[in-house]
């Protein structure tokens, strides 16, 4: 069976399960084939359960209900309770490198949960992993009761040294230094600070001294908790009278508004759920006229049953169009806002994008050394998407690169420059007139870090109209042309990037495709010795990232193309941490079928193989025969790629970009790209419908292959 470790609690309410899934993750990111389980069911929905398949597309068997459990408890046989513990845990752990097992919480009126959990650690032979929340507790305190309760499991009796978690950690020590601790995410304006080193020690040095081994110190962090306008709604029993977008935007903070407005006006930040009596039209009109001047409001809360005038709703429309929620209680504003307060911390199993926030943050702080003394060395690691996009991450901070964002007024843009720089993923440069860049920033609510530069088009261009025309010369290029194309910040910003003030590009939020490739086309060119630029999408699947090229830029290759797409995909499948396993896609297997386009790939693979011997490649083959151990053992038994390919190389663009979409709409699987390869430096494209998120991890793909591009310069 596999490795598996005891996720269990000391003491209540400590947040097993958010641990749980950031263990998960932080093992995931190892390569390690991570399984879970929750054995026995807790009262009420298996949330633990629907939060994995969520977070981290596992499928967890349906736990052992409690009449069952009690009902072998009270007849005292243990053994038939284990026994089928037992055989969950191996229905769940098949194929895995590591099994997490969530133990029992203690409920009201549960007197056995730590028994039971001692029973399961013995019964499946598992390392236990002890959870603690320290509220006001000193550290020696907090060892303390850590320690007693390994005792109970008798693991210090044995003389093993325990692994343990402190999770919820406030960043400042017990109440009288700093004043009331912050312990709700309606407190919660940004993200807790860093816990100071000396109380990280602390905790550690108290721990060690119980011999408890700390494999994770997770700070309180009051923006993961920040939830959904409509899980509030729901908790409020709350009529929605307009439901905008509370699917989607997050409670930051609580500003109780009955003042007058000049006044309440300090409190519409971005994020901020107003709540006003229903009949303050005057509020609701001002928040809703901060939300048409860029102001994102959470939403607006109506208490003492007070519904607004029509006409006076009918004004704020447009706010409501542009998705401001607005909600009602019967409730007056005080007791609301005590309830708002009060309200469940849980994460609710439908909200994916809290659920990844909380899995990153949590795996953020696990011991790296610890998780990777946990892996079984039998089988090569995978790379998973959350493993890519933190090996992404870490790569693209170590080179500390430049690069130049041409779209610099572009809100989406900014938002990611801010994320990117603040983060360390890259040097950002924002081409854009600054006061028109930090206005667009104000409006969303992003803070700019004093770090980031802003490049003013209007000023800069003059210095490269001489370089751009030597550049052209030969292509007729006058001064005046180069100030007219000097105008386009693209071009600006690849001229930048010709005359190495930065390290790379990405463009085309708003731009084409071809209005971003082109003028690096004309100015940077391709690597010596390469004529062809092709590209590649990063295809997140559940289990794994997998490579598809060309997608996006040749048309229709011939097989000479085709070999140099697969030779360039495969190394840039390298470069990012995913072994290449190259497969020529066809509507054929082998010699199954003929025609033309067969005929293609099979010159290509051939090609390929003679450039590249060190490389896996092996083709035609069918998509089902590349990718499926069963369908490959009957079309192509003995190729080395079919069955576990992880290069996909595609005949023309019109198949490639047909199922790269299909893929990714119908398996709802994120897409990275298109990544362009073969440009001499890298100049990368965004698809205009692009999120944030998506803008952040291209600026990193663009960052890793500036390093890659300078490696090769040395060469």
């Amino acid at each position: 069976m596999a490795h598996t470790l005891l996720v269990a609690p000391a003491g209540r309410q400590v947040g097993v399960t958010t641990i749980c899934l950031g263990l998960v993750r932080a093992l995931d990111r190892e390569g390690a084939r991570v399984a879970f389980v929750k054995p026995i069911a807790a009262r009420g929905e298996d949330r633990s359960g629907a939060l994995m398949r969520l977070g981290a597309a596992l499928a967890p068997p349906e736990p052992i209900d409690r009449p069952t459990v009690e009902a072998l408890l009270a007849a005292g046989d243990d053994q038939t309770l284990m026994e089928r513990v037992v055989a969950l845990c191996h229905q769940a752990a098949a194929s895995a490198d590591i099994l997490v097992v969530e133990g029992l919480a203690p409920e009201p009126g549960m007197i056995y949960s730590t028994r039971v959990n001692a029973l399961i650690l013995k019964a499946l032979d598992a390392e236990l992993v002890l959870v603690a929340s320290p509220r006001n507790e000193r550290p020696a305190e907090v060892a303390h009761a850590i320690a007693i309760a390994a005792h109970g499991y008798g693991s210090l009796a044995e003389g093993r040294t325990v692994s343990c978690v402190l999770n919820r950690v406030p960043a400042f020590p017990a109440p009288g230094q700093n004043g009331e601790l912050r312990t709700h995410w309606a407190d919660a304006a940004v993200e807790e600070e860093e816990l100071a080193s000396e109380r990280l020690q602390a905790f550690r040095t108290a721990l060690e001294a119980e011999r408890l081994r700390p494999v994770a110190i997770v700070p309180s962090r009051g923006e993961l908790a920040a939830p959904r306008v409509k899980d509030l709604a729901a908790a409020l029993g709350a009529r929605i009278l307009r439901a905008g977008d509370a699917d989607r935007r997050r409670i930051r903070h609580v500003a109780l508004c009955a003042m007058t407005v000049p006044n309440a006006m300090r409190a519409f930040r971005p994020g901020a759920l107003v709540i006003t009596p229903g009949d303050r039209s005057d509020i609701l009109l001002a928040a809703s006229l901060a939300v048409l001047s860029g102001t994102p409001l959470a939403g607006i809360l109506l208490t003492g049953g007070l519904a607004p005038d029509a006409q006076v709703l009918g004004l704020c429309e447009e706010a409501f169009r542009r998705g401001l929620p607005l909600l009602a209680v019967d409730a007056d504003s005080y007791p609301a806002a005590s309830a708002v307060a009060g309200t469940n911390l849980q994460i609710p199993t439908d909200d994916a994008e809290r659920v990844d926030r909380t899995m990153t943050a949590v795996a953020d702080r696990f011991d790296a050394t610890w998780t990777r003394s946990l892996l079984q060395p039998r089988r090569v690691p995978r790379l998973s998407p959350p493993a890519f996009r933190h090996r992404l991450i870490e790569t693209a901070r170590a080179g500390n690169r430049r690069i130049v964002l041409p779209e610099g007024t572009e809100p989406r843009t900014i938002a990611a420059a801010a994320i990117a720089q603040s983060r360390g993923i890259a040097r950002c440069v924002l081409l854009g007139p600054p006061d028109e860049v930090a206005e667009v920033a104000r409006r969303q609510g992003v803070v700019l870090p004093p770090s980031i530069e802003i490049v003013d088009p209007a000023a800069a261009a003059p210095r490269y109209v001489e370089p751009l025309v030597e550049r052209r010369r030969a292509k007729g290029m006058t001064p005046v042309q180069a100030g007219s194309e000097l105008g386009d910040t693209i071009m600006l910003g690849t001229m930048m990037l010709a005359l190495g003030e930065v390290d790379g590009l990405v463009s085309g939020a708003v731009h084409t495709t071809a209005h971003t490739i082109r003028p690096a086309l004309q100015i940077v060119k391709t690597v010596p010795g390469c004529d062809l630029v092709s590209s590649v999408f990063f295809m997140c699947l559940p289990e794994q990232v997998l490579v598809f090229g060309d997608c996006a830029v040749n048309p229709n290759p011939t097989a000479e193309q085709l070999a140099d797409i697969a030779i360039q995909s495969a190394d840039s499948s390298r470069a990012f941490g995913i072994e290449p396993r190259v497969a020529m896609l066809s509507y054929s297997t082998g010699t199954s079928g003929a025609g033309q386009e067969v005929e293609k790939v099979a010159a290509a693979t051939a090609l390929a193989r003679a450039r590249r011997p060190d490389l896996l490649i092996d083709g035609p083959l069918q998509y089902d025969a590349a990718i499926m151990p069963d369908v490959a053992r009957q079309k192509a038994p003995k190729s080395q790629v079919a069955g576990q390919a992880t290069v996909f190389i595609f005949p023309d663009l019109n198949t490639g970009n047909v199922t790269y979409k299909a893929v990714q709409r119908s398996a709802n699987v994120v897409s990275m790209g298109p990544m362009l390869q073969g440009m001499a430096k890298p100049v990368n494209d965004l698809s205009r419908g692009c999120l944030v998120e998506d803008i952040v991890f291209t600026i990193a793909l663009t960052a890793i292959q500036a390093g890659q591009a300078a490696a090769r310069a040395q060469a």
